[in-house]
């Protein structure tokens, strides 16, 4: 009886939503200077994430744009659509860090850390579509809210 209690428990779950991911890692800047770039796409549409990126004037917007871009080419890859895409996930996290000594008067010695970051974009396919022809059925759902709402 206790097998059959448990069988009948078992649900069916809708498979969860398809996150692609794109991954650089050793990049040779500072995760601290890399976390001010890509607070400024977190959940921002992919493509128009690209735009942001372009215009900041920072070595790790040119990297990070690069993670990006190869994120939703891999997104496209998988049959995604590319307008649907927004930034779900963007991490920078610390990697392997160089040590260096600087010499100093009286024999003494400074520490240099030349930080590293691993940065990882994730993207996922959105219910919104951004830019392009919205689908047939979209456009039927709104006219049914606007003739409701009037």
């Amino acid at each position: 009886m206790a097998k059959e209690e448990k069988k009948a428990k078992v649900e069916t779950v809708a498979p969860s939503p398809r996150i692609v991911r794109a991954v650089t890692k050793h990049i040779r800047i500072a995760p601290r200077k890399m976390r001010l770039v890509i607070d400024t796409i977190r959940r921002q549409q992919a493509v128009e994430a690209v735009g942001i990126l372009m215009l900041l004037k920072k070595k790790g917007a040119k990297l990070a744009v690069k993670t990006l871009k190869s994120a939703i080419a891999n997104a496209k890859n998988l049959g995604l659509n590319e307008n649907r895409l927004y930034v779900s996930n963007v991490r920078a996290d610390g990697g392997p860090v160089f040590k260096r000594f600087l010499t100093r008067s009286m024999g003494r010695a400074d520490k240099i850390l030349k930080r590293t970051t691993h940065l990882t974009v994730e993207v996922r396919e959105g219910f919104k579509i951004w830019g392009g022809r919205a689908p047939e059925d979209a456009k039927a759902k709104n006219k049914k809210k606007t003739a409701a709402a009037a």
